[in-house]
């Protein structure tokens, strides 16, 4: 019974342990991850700062840098107290351990006393001719035979103890060591992140001299996207009026064939359908009036939450909903920003046809409708479709426009319900 006690113990110890190992790795391929990401966003800072004139390029890279390296910091601190965890656990279980191979060693050492005794050939033939009956002589002879082999395996069970023993004492020094190094990177990242911090005071009180220069250019990009927001609403309002015209219109057709074939065979006209589309008819119904429609609605909603990325290689800048700039102004974003490579291609997130493709501000904006749910992909260099035209999932639709006072490559992406912008977070699979 109490074998069966320490062996539950042990498994429900390695059960631990084995979660405790899934979640360090877990958090190691995020350190090694953010690690990256600060070395790209260095030898951006360190192509800029080179050319010996703050721009808002550089704050920006600093405000990403500062804010991944806190996240870094974060991160070393749940490793720190998972290897604290790990170390507290790995003690118990070495006591554990220790207890148990205590206890073997003395069960092992009496037995080993009681054979000495009873090694004689005569005193186990008296052992066993002392027995009552026959019965109890053969039980005797049978003890006296699970003597040996219960003590052979009682030395296999103090080997292997001692092995298991021997790996939890090493692997705690490894545990000890990692903790002591995520330390001193953990101090190491402190430092850097204050001398971050520093420069940041420092580009801010550089740019603050230009502040006019700085200011306009902040209000040409919410210019930018103004335009950008009311071409896409105009876009979306033109498939509407174009949708509820063409229902009506199919809709007065059917109508009118409705009635000639009556007139033909002396009948009476049939009522006009209950979900025919008129005047108050939804945006949502005339969205959906025909079945193509409805399913490509149907088929984007399915897809929630696993639809690509407009890029193959990109970082969320700029989430949806209220944010302030970099001059403390309170803006609000309908989509969002996703920092990529100068070049890269920009495409389409789901199947679709072209509803609009306008020029805003030298950038080209492409919106894609998809049933009642529309698309726009804005702040483009160039295009590759034409406004009716079908365009599938993942389909290149442009390149991406480089801005030339920052330095980055964004593109602007909205998602729509109609008239009602949504938050892509819930749209697009984790990246």
């Amino acid at each position: 019974m109490k074998f069966l006690k320490a062996a539950l113990v042990l498994i429900l110890v390695f059960a631990a342990f084995s979660v405790h190992a899934q979640s360090s790795a877990d958090l190691k391929r995020q350190r090694e991850a953010l690690t990256k990401q600060l070395e790209q966003l260095n030898n951006e800072y360190q192509e800029t700062a080179n050319n010996k004139k703050t721009t808002l390029k550089q704050l920006n890279l600093l405000k990403q840098q500062i804010s991944i390296r806190e996240e870094k910091i974060a991160n070393i601190n749940s490793e720190v107290r998972n290897l604290d965890n790990q170390i507290s656990e790995s003690n118990n279980f070495v006591r554990n351990l220790q207890t148990q191979l205590d206890q073997l060693k003395k069960e092992y050492a009496a037995m080993v006393l009681f054979t000495y005794r009873n090694q004689s050939a005569y005193n186990k033939l008296m052992f066993i001719f002392a027995a009552s009956d026959f019965n109890q002589a053969y039980k005797r002879l049978k003890y006296l035979q699970q003597i040996g082999t219960y003590r052979e395996r009682q030395a296999g069970y103090i080997q292997e103890t001692q092995t298991e023993l021997h790996v939890k004492i090493n692997e705690l020094d490894k545990n000890k060591k990692e903790k002591n190094n995520l330390l001193v990177d953990q101090e190491k990242e402190k430092k850097t992140l204050g001398a971050e911090k520093n420069a940041q005071v420092q580009v801010v009180a550089d740019l603050s001299k230009h502040e006019g220069q700085l200011k306009e250019q902040q209000q040409e990009v919410q210019r930018k996207i103004t335009r950008t927001n009311r071409e896409i609403a105009s876009a979306i309002r033109r498939e509407i009026e174009e949708a509820r015209r063409r229902a009506e219109e199919a809709a007065r057709a059917e109508a009118r064939a409705a009635a000639a074939r009556a007139k033909a065979e002396n009948k009476e006209a049939p009522a006009p359908r209950a979900r025919t589309i008129n005047k108050n008819s939804s945006d949502r119904e005339v969205l959906n009036a025909t079945p193509e429609s409805a399913k490509l609605s149907s088929d984007f909603l399915e897809n929630r939450g696993s639809l690509p990325w407009p890029v193959t290689n990109g970082s969320l800048k700029q989430g949806f909903g209220i944010y302030y700039d970099e001059t403390g102004i309170k803006n609000e974003s309908s989509g969002w920003g996703i920092k990529t490579n100068p070049g890269s291609s920009v495409r389409a997130v789901f199947q679709g046809e072209v509803s609009s493709i306008v020029n805003v501000s030298g950038t080209w904006l492409v919106v894609i409708k998809h049933g009642e749910y529309f698309t726009a992909y804005s702040n483009l260099k160039s295009y590759s479709v034409k406004a009716g035209q079908k365009v599938t999932t993942k389909q290149i639709i442009g390149t991406v426009a480089t801005d030339s006072s920052t330095g980055e490559a964004v593109v602007e992406f909205d998602l729509y319900k109609g008239k009602t912008p949504v938050n892509p977070k819930i749209w697009l699979a984790p990246n």
